[in-house]
Order: structure tokens, then sequence, then C-alpha cells
């Protein structure tokens, strides 16, 4: 990309990111942006200490390490800081479907294996969370849950009620005055978003959470969200796996764009494995090269591409279900935790980024209010 581009390219993001002000940083010269790859990756470090990954930063070469820039912990998994100084794993566990025991029993392996962040449902989920907390204690746990959305035709004003007693029964179910992260989902009514938000945003500051993310926001939702937030979400949940492209059709940029970081889901597919994925030549190839499972190739190409992920144990998964059983649910979260010792090489990250199927809707799982939403079979 030549010189002229990035000047253009960095000038017009800065100016619709809301921390960059004329009064606050100068614009970019050329002659600044006469860059190496090192200045390229000196960009990307300081777009994540200011919390804002630009588009520059999206087109910018794959860098091996790159869950994005940040601290590691003992087992080498990235961790983002996010806003107030709360650092972030990259690399999550996702407990979805599954029942209060296996989802203690797959804490145990993720912290054994060195993952700490957890990510979980109300409900069974969380109770396996609290029962493992009963046993073992938090020790370094970051824990992350998502608020339920409000039934359809639900008041603004009702709706934030809900978060708020949702918030505090978690809270009271998993035996701790405050998590690491709540997230919002999204909703069909713009009034209700900034209405639930408004309630995570006093729950930030009265520490009960740390920090706050939403949910499965396509662009309209993450619109709605900025035009009365305080707080920005730190990040947006969305699916994310080879096929569907490193850009999500346009909605990391959107929201990178805006401060709001990519935490993916679905690296192999949802609402199960996707078949087509997993047995893609290509990602065979690569996997064979690297002695490399389709599946350990597929979470690599999110990881490597700056995205946070949370992953599932195994890929023994389907439509609300999923399973940790023995050794596969040990051996496979011990694999997942892998993910950063070892890298694609450019050349293999390019050629991925170019395939165009499966491709799927990254915010599949939203509501009525953004496109192309999922319609669970009767």
């Amino acid at each position: 990309m030549n010189t002229k581009r990035i000047a253009a390219l960095l000038t017009s993001v800065l100016a619709s990111v809301d921390c960059f002000s004329a009064n606050s940083l100068d614009r970019p010269t050329e002659f600044q942006l006469q860059l190496s790859s090192a200045n390229v990756n000196q960009i990307d470090r300081r777009s994540a200490i200011l919390g804002t990954i630009t588009a520059a930063s999206i087109l910018a070469p794959h860098p091996s390490n790159a869950a994005g820039p940040g601290v590691k912990n003992t087992k080498g998994i990235p961790e983002w800081t996010l806003e107030g100084g709360v650092q972030m794993p990259t690399l999550a566990l996702n407990t979805v479907g599954l029942s209060v025991e296996e989802t203690e029993q797959a804490v145990r392996f993720a912290k054994q294996a060195g993952i700490n962040h957890i990510d979980f449902h109300p409900g069974k989920e969380r109770d396996g969370v609290a029962q493992y907390i009963a046993k073992e204690g938090r020790d370094g746990l970051f824990l992350n849950t998502k608020i339920k959305k409000a039934p359809p035709g639900t008041s603004a004003r009702d709706a934030a009620k809900r978060v708020k007693v949702q918030i505090d029964e978690d809270l009271k179910a998993l035996g701790v005055d405050s998590v690491d992260m709540l997230m919002l989902r999204d909703s069909p009514d713009c009034d209700v978003i900034q209405a639930q938000w408004a309630v995570l945003e006093k729950a930030l500051a009265s520490g009960k959470t740390r920090s706050v993310g939403v949910i499965n926001f396509c662009e309209s939702a993450l619109t709605c969200v900025l035009q009365t937030a305080k707080v920005k979400p730190a990040v947006n949940y969305y699916m994310l796996h080879v096929g569907i492209g490193r850009d999500a059709h346009g909605l990391r940029t959107f929201g990178e764009s805006r401060g709001i970081r990519t935490f993916a889901y679905g690296a192999v597919g949802e609402p199960g494995p996707s078949e087509e994925l997993l047995t893609n030549p290509l990602v065979k190839k690569i996997g064979a090269a690297h002695k490399k499972s389709p599946e350990e190739v597929a979470l690599r190409w999110v990881t490597q591409g700056g995205a946070a992920v949370s992953v599932r144990p195994t890929t023994d998964f389907g439509l609300g279900t999923s399973s940790c059983n023995g050794s596969k649910c040990e051996s496979g979260i011990q694999a997942r935790a892998s993910s950063y010792q070892w890298s694609l090489t450019d050349k293999e990250m390019t050629a991925l980024d170019a395939v165009t199927s499966p491709d799927q809707n990254p915010t599949l799982f939203s509501s009525s209010g953004c496109p192309n939403a999922f319609v669970r079979p009767k």
C-alpha cells in the first residue's frame, strides 16, 4: 500500500473516532507516514494502547503474535488492556450448551491449560462456574457473562429493570461482588438497547462489572448504542471464521474504527461445526504442513488476524448443545490453549483471507433488528 493511500486512510479513520480530535492529536503528515513494515507495527501497538484499532491495522500484514499487542500470561495467551486498565485474556472458554457439571469440569480443564477467561450464559452454565468457584476459588478467572434478551414487545423501562435484576441475581449465584465483563445482546428496539446499556454503565460505575461489551451488534445496533453511550462497548462479540473474511463484511472496520474491539466466536462455524470449512483442501493442506488439525488452523487464522476468540471445548456441539466429557474435552481445551504457540505464514494467512466459503452472517444470532438473523427451527 503506497504512502498516499495510507495517509488518506488514516486521516479518514481518525476523523471518525471520537478520541482523536483536532485538540488531542495532530493529523499525520505524509512525511510521517513514510512507513516501513516495522513502523506499521508501531501504529498497531499505539492503537492498542489508545483502545482503537484503525482500518490500517486491519489491512496491515499478519503478525505472528496477533491477537494484538499486549502482555501475555504464563501460557503465552495475549491480554488486551481495556479502558480502566482491565486486562482481558484474548482466548476464552465458551461454555454454551454445557450442563452444570460439564461447565465446572470445563472451567477446571481450562484453568489447568492456562485459559482464565470464562465466557458463560446465565442459568446452568453460570451455576457450573459458581460450583467451580465454591470449590477452587476465583483465583484469577476473568468472568464474562451475557445479559438475556428481553421478550419481544418489552418496554424500554421494563427491559432496563430486567437487566438490573439479572445482574444482581447472577452475582449472588456466583458468590462474587463483581464480574469482569457484562455483554449486552441486541434488540430490534433502539430504545431498549439504549435503556439496557445505561444499566450496564451504572453497573460499571458501581463496581459490579469491570468492563462492558455487546453481542451480535450489526452496524445499525452499534450506531444506536453509541448515540447515547457514556462508555463505549469494549468489544463486539460476533462470529468470525475462514470464509467470512477478515473484515466480516465491513462490520470489523465499522466497529474497530470506533474503538470497539472484535471478540469472535464460531471459529469452526455455527450453529454447528462447518463440514465445508473443516474439509476445505486449503485448510487441510496448511494443517498437514504444520502437523495441526483443520480446527486448529481455523482457530489460528482468527487469533493471528488480531481478534480475541471464545472457543468450545471440542467440535462435539450443535444448536444449544455442547459437551465436555473426560479426556477428549481436556485434550481439546489444551489444543486450543496452545493456539499462540505456533504461527501461520503470511502467505498462508493471505490465502485463508481469500477463501469465500462457507460465508455466514457475522451477527447470525442477532435479533430481527439486524439483517439475516437466525431463525430457530420449529
